[in-house]
């Protein structure tokens, strides 16, 4: 049961790092520090005061980052590596109990891959919102995405499950807006 509940941890998490890289980070960093969440050895610096110190202010310097707008699509074209690397990071580190081996497999597979579903949706409505708008709708769109990433990496840690819930369903939900969003836009640049 233990292995499922770091899992689920690992996975809600790497979610979180497709919206913004920092929070998952920062919000594990907190909730170690408290004792609240057991990290593996090796990232126990995650948990120690400097390293939160240190998410913290990326934290707040990447969100503000991404209310500027055609900065927010710089950043979009650097966080899908970005998102990916901190998604096996985040994931491995929540593992404690698991051969290494196993660990950083399941941390690349699924760490890595929901990390990259969840930043290429997020680039997806900035380049939607960017089209539409010509950029104007984007700080809204960041805000969302900042408020969605800081309750579901805290979701992540506090309810697991219903944390990979919750991104399944915005994710789901984010795809099937912007399909619309296209038919609309081919309906009318053909008519």
């Amino acid at each position: 049961m233990a292995y499922i509940l770091q899992i689920l941890i690992g996975v809600g998490l790497a979610a979180t790092c497709g919206f913004r890289i920092f929070v998952p980070l920062f919000v594990m960093g907190i909730a170690g520090y408290s004792g609240y969440l057991e990290l593996a050895s090796e990232f126990s610096w995650i948990a120690s005061l400097p390293a939160i110190i240190i998410f913290a202010v990326a934290t707040i310097i990447e969100i503000a980052a991404y209310f500027i707008p055609y900065v927010d699509n710089l950043l979009d074209s650097i966080s899908i590596p970005a998102s990916v690397i901190a998604g096996i990071v985040v994931a491995a580190s929540v593992i404690t109990d698991m051969h290494p081996l196993l660990r950083w497999t399941f941390a690349v597979i699924a760490g890595g891959g929901v990390a990259t579903v969840t930043s290429l949706v997020s680039n997806g409505v900035h380049g939607v919102s960017t089209v539409a708008s010509g950029g104007g709708a984007n700080p809204a769109v960041s805000g969302v995405e900042s408020a969605l990433s800081i309750v579901s990496a805290i979701v992540a840690v506090l309810v697991p499950v219903l944390a990979v819930i919750l991104i399944t369903i915005v994710v789901i939900l984010t795809i099937r807006l912007m399909k619309k969003w296209k038919r609309q836009k081919q309906h009318r640049s053909s008519g």
